[in-house]
């Protein structure tokens, strides 16, 4: 990607999610895109403390925390296909092995940036031995035309970026 000295902001479709299994007892998504990404945000609780006659508190730092992420994709007729023919290592057989899984299965979960043709740029961020916390089956509707989607959702322990050179 040509850099002409403007800098060139993202749209929320140049941001995707891949998860790999932490270890062999959970399923493996081999390179499936996420399409959606929400949450993980970062937070401290820290202490206001007030010394006497002081009309403004000394703050007291704390441990930083970081919220559940969840992650979202599109359910497609590729499931059927998967269903019949091999056994089954499409979507709907993953999320039905995931499912007993859910508080004990952990991922490595990455997010991407990518550039406006859809390659990837970086590696945004890294959440290694994210907790698989809650999976959202695909709702149905018999009047609607929008795409079902799953989601799932995933408790973290700390965040890395790829971007960072040291």
């Amino acid at each position: 990607m040509a850099h002409d000295g403007h800098s060139q902001k993202l749209s929320q479709r140049q941001l995707i999610a891949e998860i790999v299994p932490a270890s062999t007892t959970s399923p493996d998504w081999n390179g499936f895109k996420f399409a959606q990404v929400s949450g993980g945000e970062i937070t401290a609780a820290v202490e206001k403390v007030y010394a006497g006659g002081d009309q403004s508190p000394s703050v007291l730092c704390a441990p930083f925390e970081i919220g559940d992420i969840t992650i979202t994709a599109h359910m497609d007729d590729s499931i059927l296909e998967d269903l019949q023919n091999d056994g089954g290592q499409g979507v709907a057989v993953k999320l039905a092995g995931m499912r007993k899984g859910v508080g004990r299965m952990y991922y490595n979960l990455s997010v991407y940036m990518l550039d406006c043709d859809i390659q990837a740029i970086g590696t945004d961020r890294i959440y290694n031995g994210a907790l698989l916390v809650g999976i959202t089956e695909p709702e149905g509707d018999a009047s609607s035309g929008a795409p079902a989607t799953f989601s799932l959702t995933f408790a973290i322990q700390n965040v890395t970026s790829g971007l960072l050179t040291s």
